[in-house]
Formats: C-alpha cells, sequence, structure tokens
C-alpha cells in the first residue's frame, strides 16, 4: 500500500521519473530546499522510494522500484558509465533556467541519416540541440558531428532555420577540438566549470 506523499515529495519522484539521475544538489536547489542538512532530511524521508549512488563527494539519487510505482514510471534505471553523463545533462537544464519544453534523447531523422540528440529544448523562440561529451571519444564526436552536418538542410527546410547545437564538455582542450570540429555548423560549447 502506497504511503500518503506530500506534494513535494510527489514532484520530487515526477522529476526524478523524467530526468532519471539527479544528485542531492541539483535536488536541494531546483526544490528550494536551502542547507545541505536539510536537504539529507527531505531526501531520507523519501528512502523508501530512492536508490542513490555515491561518486567522490556526490550522492546521485534515482527511482527504485518502489518509486517507480509511485509514480507509475516504466523504465527501470541502473548505475552505468552513464550515469555521470545524465547528471551533467540535467545540470545543463538546470543551468537554462529549466526550459519546460525540454525533452531527452530525442530522435532527429532524415530518413537516411539519424541522430539521438541527448536533449532539445527551446531559447527565445528557437529549438537547440545539446550534446554532453562526458566518456566518449572525440573519434565518437566527429561521427556524431558529421551526421548533424547531413541531417540540417532537411532540418533547416523543416524549422525555418538553423537549430544552434550546444556542447557541454569537461576540459578547455575538449572545448577547442569540438569548436574546430562543428565549422560551418551554428554551435556553442560549453564546459562544466562555465555553468556551476
Amino acid at each position: 500500500m502506497k504511503k500518503q506523499l506530500s506534494s513535494r515529495d510527489e514532484n520530487i519522484l515526477l522529476l526524478l521519473k523524467k530526468f532519471d539521475f539527479l544528485t542531492r544538489d541539483q535536488l536541494g536547489r531546483y526544490f528550494q530546499l536551502g542547507k545541505k542538512c536539510n536537504t539529507n532530511r527531505v531526501l531520507r524521508n523519501l528512502s523508501d522510494y530512492l536508490s542513490s549512488i555515491r561518486t567522490g563527494y556526490e550522492t546521485i539519487y534515482y527511482l527504485n522500484s518502489l518509486g517507480r510505482i509511485y509514480v507509475d514510471c516504466d523504465k527501470v534505471r541502473r548505475k552505468t558509465s552513464r550515469v555521470q553523463h545524465t547528471v551533467m545533462r540535467n545540470e545543463f537544464w538546470m543551468h537554462y533556467k529549466c526550459p519546460s519544453d525540454w525533452k531527452n534523447e530525442v530522435k532527429i531523422s532524415d530518413g537516411s541519416t539519424t541522430v539521438i540528440v541527448d536533449g532539445m529544448f527551446s531559447r527565445n523562440g528557437f529549438k537547440h540541440f545539446l550534446e554532453v561529451d562526458n566518456l566518449q571519444t572525440m573519434k565518437e564526436n566527429r561521427e556524431k558531428i558529421k551526421r548533424y552536418k547531413e541531417l540540417m538542410p532537411g532540418v533547416v527546410k523543416q524549422l525555418g532555420y538553423y537549430p544552434t547545437i550546444v556542447w557541454l564538455t569537461t576540459t578547455e582542450l575538449r572545448r577547442k577540438q569540438l569548436e574546430t570540429a562543428c565549422e560551418g555548423l551554428k554551435c556553442q560549447v560549453f564546459t562544466m566549470n562555465d555553468i556551476q
């Protein structure tokens, strides 16, 4: 039998349903929970519904089976190498003031070329595609950029403008490499230091 949760507690579970993995600090900032000790208390009260992973000084939360049942979520989250990738994507969502039309893992295709966009959102009325560069090789990034270049004429025809591709990466060296590889595309590259 489900325990009745407060509206805020339910909203925490619903946010985790949408964004998969969120750190304690991200949840604290989003829900304005104040100091870390209060955030810890709120999350401890939800421990029946949440699982967590410790990475360094960071605790990352996700829905366990009871949490998934409570918010009617079919997607099972597991501790994989993509957890940090997802946390970076979610940090960018928060940095950009939580766009309401944000979508995760969107498939863009023209019939012959396909790209899975890490995040898609609008800013000032224009679509943006987010790519998170965490563990993939620069060769993989260049291959994805090549597919973007192949897709863009069809996307421009459909939208009527050239959407911005936003990259979030980890180092200044990778920023420079991505900027060079994206020549010819409307592109912005951020590092985690830029947005934290």
